[in-house]
């Protein structure tokens, strides 16, 4: 393998794979990148970098001059650091024997020893997968007014996500840690033919937001399986596993207005912890972190009305 590409161009590719590779893992190879030059009849040749954490994969072309084919897994900590401080616009990558990678700038010369491309595990497919064109700057939205409500709380693992579904023409987005809940709707842009909502994890939610910063205008496509969610835009494809659990049902219930100005205007405090169970029980109105003493506590019952 030996080719030559833009410093600020490997520069994005390696930046894009920085929050996905594993650096504390079993399997040591996830800590890397796998680099894979091709060339074309056309002379133009690409390089694609991908990076697997077993759960999230981002892979992406970019143009280059490939002199020679070939492919090699190297370490992304190591070689981003290099490659951000090389001096000239361009470098030139060339593997020698035993998967050793020489890279060049200038007068700048760097050795890294990689690993067989064979050994990096295969980058999921989604070829099934019906994608649909979104607007880049709305999906970015949705994710910035859910994501602060997402659970961290590795044990309740149906809530560590986004949920994702289609509803009477409009796409929803739920997120709650049991204390707290946040929901945004706004029009579909199409038909993501999702028999149900799936569960988008905190991980690949968070690096798609980090994808989409990059350009809030590009065309972009959004897809899902039962199991898999994909970004696409031009050369570049995102694949996350989705969290195989049930999110609990986003909860509608009625109250009489009028009840409900009647308690806090009797209720001396400035917020109040609502408690609620389904649209058939009543709800329970307490002073936020009021004292345990019999004597300073106080209750409120509402009953429901059917909406």
């Amino acid at each position: 393998m030996e080719l030559q590409i833009g410093i600020d161009e490997f520069s994005r590719a390696l930046y894009r794979a920085q929050g996905i590779v594993e650096k504390k893992s079993t399997m040591p190879i996830l800590a890397s990148v796998l680099l894979e030059a091709t060339t074309a009849e056309s002379g133009q040749g690409r390089l694609r970098v991908s990076a697997f954490d077993l759960e999230i994969g981002v892979t992406g072309t970019h143009p280059a001059e490939v002199l020679k084919a070939g492919s090699v897994a190297l370490k992304h900590k190591e070689l981003y650091d290099i490659v951000r401080a090389l001096p000239e616009k361009t470098t030139v990558l060339r593997r020698e024997a035993n998967n050793r990678v020489r890279i060049t700038s200038g007068m700048a010369e760097f050795n890294i020893v990689g690993q067989p491309a064979e050994d990096y595990p295969p980058f999921p497919r989604a070829e099934k997968v019906s994608l649909v064109p979104v607007d880049p700057a709305q999906l970015l939205e949705m994710i910035e007014k859910t994501q602060f409500a997402i659970s961290a709380d590795e044990t309740r693992h149906n809530l560590n996500g986004v949920y994702f579904e289609v509803t009477q023409g409009n796409v929803r987005m739920v997120a709650t840690d049991g204390h707290r809940l946040s929901l945004i709707e706004r029009p579909a842009p199409g038909n993501f033919n999702l028999k149900k909502g799936v569960i988008v994890p905190r991980k690949g939610l968070l690096e798609l937001k980090r994808l989409l910063d990059e350009d809030h205008e590009g065309p972009c496509e959004l897809g899902f399986t039962e199991t898999s969610g994909v970004f696409q835009r031009g050369d570049l494809q995102m694949v996350m596993r989705l969290i195989d659990g049930i999110f609990p049902d986003s909860l509608q219930i009625g109250f009489n207005a009028r009840y409900l100005m009647d308690v806090l205007t009797a209720v001396d405090a400035p917020q109040m912890d609502v408690e609620l169970c389904d649209e058939l029980s009543p709800g329970v109105l307490k002073p936020t972190g009021q004292a345990a003493g019999v004597a300073s506590r106080y209750t409120a019952v509402i009953m429901p009305m059917r909406i």
